[in-house]
């Protein structure tokens, strides 16, 4: 007989990155561990599916250079060659709102360090005056001092700090919120300044690469089901689909009892990575001080337009626009699966509240003149396919105040653990906040049974 202790077993509810990035790290740490996600696939929010032929990914997900947590999952699912990174930031912004024409101009970083990295971009960026452009980098220098940890930052909206900084309408829009509203999912003056900080201080103040923006080259599905599945097996993470956790009960043990509709599963701990409603649901009495405080983090919804030309119209990955409804366009043809000639372009719209609920047909009639507009070529293109992906509940709102109501990994139940990209990660509901989570849930679950590990980032978690 072997006298060996038995390895304690976790139970982790949710399969999105947060849920996957806890059931890693607690099985790498040596406990038994089980997943379970409703859904028939992992990945949560950002995930794929087959419309036809093609592989179609809900929404365009990037990430940056910074996001060190995201890019632990990368390489800990063996993905990251196929979600590159930029050499460096190069983003290309098109202003069609000109009385003289369209004009492009370009968001570009430099090798230099910070923060003279970004001045030979900003200096050359034709978007902004020289006042503009001399007011952009005082508010930088200003937001460089700025403690995003700081409370008091929640209390305030950004677009409020911009204007007590000098920011014009102008620079708000051809800036401040074309890298704000792709990032907080939420316009200036709907954003906490303390995770508008967290954004920008982390992305272009850090380090010089910081901003360098990566994406999928494949359909997430590829990187967050079947990579990650892979990952979990190797780690001898049992896997449930289509496993609805019903309820979550402490049993007489001290353990925990967790039941889907086809099994009971008991536990030592227990990390929930489901939405903070769905959380709401399942918490025992007494797991959080004020456990309704969860029902008060609203939702923010992204809205994406799918457009498939019979012809290229094009020439580059993904740009920006202002002056226009469009935000970002991003080429998937090849990530896709698109066969024959064409050109399949998905059209990133956040903090979409007014055009969520939209009939298809409204916003074909929206999208498909502006997307003329912008691209020369789409002008007498054919259609060959045009459809919409709504996630009216994409992230968390960003609104000034949510820090307080954002609970972090621990609850007051022993063994009891919460993630998600809504807990309290400092970051704003992003695929690093989501992975960010997952390693607090899974420290704070280790550590309570005497497990502690080294957290896997070289930084402070």
């Amino acid at each position: 007989m072997s006298d060996e202790t038995p390895r304690p077993v976790a139970v982790v509810v949710g399969g999105g990155l947060a849920g996957i990035t806890a059931a890693l790290r607690l099985a790498d740490a040596g406990l038994d561990v089980t997943l379970l996600e409703g859904r028939p696939r992992l990945g949560g929010l950002a995930f794929s599916f087959q419309r036809g032929d093609l592989t179609v990914d809900n929404g365009q997900h990037v990430y940056l250079r910074c996001c060190t947590g995201y890019r632990w999952f990368l390489d800990r699912i063996d993905g990251a060659h196929l979600a590159p990174l930029q050499d460096r930031l190069d983003v290309p912004v098109l202003d069609v709102g000109r009385a003289a024409g369209p004009r492009l101009g370009r968001i570009r970083r430099t090798g230099l360090p910070v923060p003279l990295h970004l001045a030979g971009g900003l200096a050359a960026y034709p978007h902004l005056s020289l006042a503009e452009k001399a007011n952009v980098g005082r508010a930088a220098l200003a937001l460089g001092r700025l403690d995003p940890a700081d409370p008091e930052l929640d209390r305030v909206d950004f677009a409020t700090w911009l204007k007590q900084h000098g920011q014009s309408e102008r620079t708000v829009e051809a800036l401040w919120d074309l890298v704000g509203v792709a990032t907080l999912n939420a316009t200036a003056p709907n954003a906490s300044m303390a995770l508008a900080a967290k954004v920008f201080k982390t992305g272009l103040l850090s380090e010089p690469g910081a901003a360098d923006i990566g994406w999928a080259a494949v359909p997430l599905g590829e990187l967050h089901d079947t990579l990650a599945r892979k990952a979990l097996d190797t780690a001898g993470v049992r896997t449930e689909l289509r496993a609805k956790v019903g309820s979550l009960t402490r049993t007489e043990d001290g353990r925990w009892s967790v039941e889907t509709a086809g099994e009971r599963l008991a536990a030592d701990t227990v990390v929930l990575a489901v939405p903070q409603h769905e959380t709401h649901g399942l918490l025992p009495a007494g797991a959080l001080d004020e456990p309704d405080l969860l029902l008060d983090i609203d939702n923010a919804p992204i809205l994406n337009v799918h457009v498939i030309y019979d012809r290229k119209v094009l020439r580059r990955p993904f740009f920006a626009a202002i002056g226009s409804p469009v935000q970002w366009v991003f080429d998937r043809t090849h990530s896709s699966g698109l066969k024959g000639p064409g050109q399949y372009l998905a059209v990133s719209q956040s903090a979409a509240q007014d055009e969520i609920d939209l009939p298809v047909a409204e916003l074909r009639e929206r999208y498909l003149p502006e997307l003329e507009r912008l691209l020369p070529a789409a002008r007498g293109a054919g259609i060959r396919d045009f459809f919409v992906t709504r996630e009216r509940t994409a992230t968390f709102a960003p609104a000034p105040g949510v820090g307080r109501l954002r609970p972090g990994p621990r609850t007051r139940a022993a063994g009891l653990h919460l993630s998600g990209a809504w807990t309290d990660t400092g970051w704003p509901a992003t695929m690093e906040g989501a992975v960010r989570s997952g390693f607090q849930a899974a420290d704070a679950a280790l550590r309570d049974l005497g497990r502690p590990q080294g957290h896997p980032l070289q930084e402070a978690a």
